[in-house]
């Protein structure tokens, strides 16, 4: 698609001075920087006068351009940002040292700055993660452990002052308590006017002039120590216990985070979970598989006696209703599934050879097995 011709695009002549392209290229970008106008299309208009900008106020890439039109830009020449009227100020386009000039445009406009501004009170500390490993029985059955923490704590010397007497907290003189100072700063606009967090105070509107022996003026102590924490029956892995006020520590007297333990679940041996559900191997000899007996199979609440059916294949599972792990919150239980792994031995004795040579010749001149799985292969 052609572009349009950048005097047209600005509303100049080509006999127009540098001051009048500035001043036309000001009106352009305030009407249609698109953190001011929303309409469609706006963004690609502010685009479009930029370019525009960017060429004809560049006296070298002006004669080329009135001397040759878009030609001479066609090749990949650059077009950007020698001309910039922002760059005296320290920011293109697209920034202001690191400020987005969004920001700039809606002060100038008197929208008020479009970042959220920063709360100088008092501010809740962040919330914090550890991870803790627990046995898969402590996990199921539930237990009080011992967990080491470390948290900052509120000084009880100064009740989280970070002053020696309540005298000696005093009100900042540069902001008055506000916390914040206003500073105006001259732009191509004219005169605009911000807020910064008050130099002297930090923030907190309060000067400290005697600081408290104990914190240092801190206002809170730095704690290690075991705290028992009681892990809940049915706990599984990655969900997460929560500790009030043993995060991290507040700014300008605000309250601390909370502390989320996070569990890791030690493997048991035997059991595996599966949600609420457990899952066990159980060896059997192929005589108890053929002939079937009652075993005492472990579940995690004890012993439960189950009966291996006659004829048990090897994996072949049972399922023992009611004896996997109550849910944590409704306190409803899984089931355990019982995988049979049929064990055939390595080793015989002469009889025990021999009475298996019996029970082959008994089955008579009748197909084995496997005859029969190759047969399959043949048809």
């Amino acid at each position: 698609m052609a572009k349009r011709d950048f005097y047209e695009v600005l509303g100049c002549s080509k006999s127009s001075s540098k001051d009048e392209i500035k001043s036309a290229y000001r009106k352009l970008a305030k009407k249609y920087h698109p953190d001011i106008n929303k309409e469609p299309g706006a963004e690609e208009k502010f685009k479009e006068v930029q370019e525009a900008y960017d060429v004809l106020y560049d006296d070298k890439k002006r004669q080329m351009y009135d001397q040759f039109g878009m030609a001479a830009f066609e090749q990949g020449a650059s077009t950007g940002g020698q001309g910039n009227p922002f760059s005296g100020a320290g920011f293109g386009s697209q920034g202001f040292g690191g400020v987005d000039l969004g920001d700039i445009f809606s002060s100038f406009f008197g929208g008020g700055p479009r970042r959220q501004q920063r709360s100088f009170g008092p501010q809740r500390g962040e919330d914090t993660l550890q991870r803790i490993r627990v046995p898969f029985m402590d996990c199921v059955m539930g237990k009080k452990v011992l967990v080491p923490v470390s948290y900052d704590e509120k000084c009880e010397n100064c009740n989280g002052t970070g002053a020696k007497t309540a005298s000696d907290i005093q009100t900042c003189p540069h902001c008055h308590g506000a916390g914040y100072v206003r500073v105006q700063q001259r732009s191509i606009f004219g005169m605009m006017e911000s807020q910064e967090v008050c130099p002297e105070c930090g923030g907190t509107g309060k000067i400290i002039k005697d600081k408290c022996p104990k914190c240092g003026g801190k206002g809170y102590n730095h704690i290690k120590r075991d705290m028992e924490v009681n892990i809940p029956a049915g706990i599984n892995e990655g969900q997460q216990i929560r500790i009030r006020g043993k995060g991290e520590h507040g700014v300008n007297g605000g309250e601390n985070g909370d502390l989320y333990l996070e569990i890791v679940i030690i493997p048991h041996q035997f059991f595996k979970r599966d949600g609420n559900d457990i899952h066990i191997d159980i060896p059997i000899s192929f005589v108890d598989a053929t002939l079937g007996k009652k075993i005492d199979v472990p579940t995690v609440y004890g012993e439960c006696e189950v009966e291996i059916p006659a004829g048990t294949q090897p994996n072949q599972i049972l399922r023992l209703k009611g004896r996997g792990i109550k849910d944590m919150r409704k306190g409803t239980p899984g089931d355990e599934y019982i995988h049979i792994q049929i064990k055939t031995p390595t080793k015989v004795t002469k009889e025990q050879k021999k009475l298996l040579e019996d029970y082959q010749k008994s089955e008579g001149k009748d197909e084995s097995i496997f005859d029969k799985f190759k047969k399959a292969f043949s048809r």
